[in-house]
């Protein structure tokens, strides 16, 4: 009888326990959901878009030391004067004929020739005159001069960070990375990746960088003539610049299409899709700078 007793005494108390752990759960769930209601949900961040028209470009002095001598800088997306620690790309134009004198500059930049010849290089190397197309990258610290020659001479140049300056030749330092020069004959163009073989499709150009996500990469686009078809972008940032041709673009949620002539800017944050065409006869080659992968779908 004792023992049965204390067995019954036994289930009661964990009968007990088990209904006060049931309650304080309860209790604890109904207490949360009290706080989570209490808290305004900040909303998901929506994708956005911007356009810069090259005719809506605005130029100033790129060194304005130099004053009527200095090529002209229009702002395409970052910071417009080129002075604080931001990522910036901006069009250069120079006047032909132009010819730097020996400088450097305190940061590295990257350069894409969309018209005219553009020679970036040591001062004592011969001229290799770069067309449309061609990439380049010039190192902080290195000595070098920049000229330009024919009617219109425009290039689109990007920096990691900013500011930008350009300082005299005196001051160069060596950061054991040299320059890189790519005429538009030496560009290596393949098939966007997942894409089927075509040898009539879109193709893209690997310049630096890697197309990983969260991994700043630079490439080209090159659409066939009569291309229609879209650019899904599936980065935090994407960035993209007309570099040849005259595609036409219709930013996303807007009925209006526009057509982009070389040194127009497009980008976006979020994923984002573009609907694009390329015109008859004629094809387009676009530089994108993003940080992750896009794809090209015809």
């Amino acid at each position: 009888m004792i023992k049965m007793i204390r067995m019954r005494s036994i289930r009661n108390m964990r009968t007990f326990l088990s209904i006060a752990l049931v309650s304080v759960v309860t209790a604890a769930c109904v207490s949360l959901q009290t706080a989570s209601d209490s808290i305004v949900q900040e909303p998901a961040a929506k994708p956005s878009s911007e356009v810069v028209l090259r005719s809506e470009v605005k130029w100033t002095p790129l060194n304005p030391l130099r004053g009527n001598k200095s090529p002209k800088a229009g702002t395409l997306w970052g910071d417009p004067d080129r002075k604080f620690p931001v990522a910036t790309g901006f069009l250069v134009q120079f006047a032909d004929g132009f010819s730097s004198p020996p400088h450097i500059h305190n940061i590295t930049y990257r350069g894409v020739v969309i018209s005219g010849l553009v020679h970036n290089d040591d001062p004592n190397a011969s001229k290799m005159w770069m067309p449309t197309g061609s990439f380049w990258t010039q190192p902080a610290g290195e000595v070098h001069i920049t000229a330009a020659k024919g009617a219109t001479n425009v290039a689109y140049i990007e920096i990691n960070k900013g500011p930008y300056l350009v300082l005299p030749a005196k001051e160069a330092f060596d950061r054991g990375v040299r320059p890189i020069n790519v005429d538009e004959s030496n560009i290596v163009w393949v098939d966007p990746p997942g894409a089927p073989a075509s040898a009539n499709g879109p193709k893209i150009a690997f310049l630096w960088g890697k197309p990983r996500d969260g991994q700043l990469n630079g490439t080209f686009v090159k659409l066939p003539a009569g291309f229609t078809g879209k650019i899904k972008s599936h980065s935090s940032t994407f960035r993209a610049v007309v570099i040849k041709g005259q595609p036409q673009f219709q930013v996303p949620g807007e009925t209006d299409v526009r057509t982009l002539e070389p040194g127009s800017y497009f980008g976006s944050k979020g994923e984002t899709v573009y609907q694009v065409w390329s015109k008859a006869g004629a094809e387009s080659i676009i530089y994108v700078r993003t940080e992750g992968k896009y794809n090209v779908i015809p």
